[in-house]
């Protein structure tokens, strides 16, 4: 009887363990969907005004193997345009990876964007940064 009931535990153990894993690796894989969550109109909307700002603003562009960084003035204002485009991103493009590099002296700040494998070219083609 004993040996009946260990088998049922382990069974019932494996089935919840299955489970579980079906359910995280479902999770993980929307998370690494590189794919933005704005409709089309809504993307173009922020390709016309936080994207071009961010555009005429940009000193200098990097390549990194998963992504680009990308240099802007180290004023006040550019930092909070550049946290403000990060929070917005986060919410419709979840398989970034943010990155601000600041520099002390106001010189200088750096945006690194980088992401799961597909990311580097989303980047460019839809984002066009």
């Amino acid at each position: 009887m004993r040996l009946i009931w260990s088998l049922i535990f382990i069974f019932c153990f494996l089935c919840i363990e299955n489970s579980y894993s079906q359910e995280n690796t479902s999770e993980m894989n929307k998370e690494n969907i590189v794919a933005c969550k704005l409709t089309s109109a809504e993307l173009q909307k922020r390709k016309e005004t936080i994207l071009i700002s961010l555009k005429t603003k940009l000193l200098e562009k990097k390549e990194l193997q998963n992504g680009f960084a990308f240099k802007f003035a180290g004023t006040d204002e550019m930092l909070d345009e550049l946290t403000e485009f990060i929070k917005t991103e986060r919410e419709c493009c979840g398989f970034f990876n943010f990155n601000l590099l600041v520099s002390g002296d106001k010189n200088e700040t750096w945006l690194e964007l980088t992401g799961t494998e597909g990311a580097k070219e989303f980047i460019s083609s839809e984002l066009g940064l």
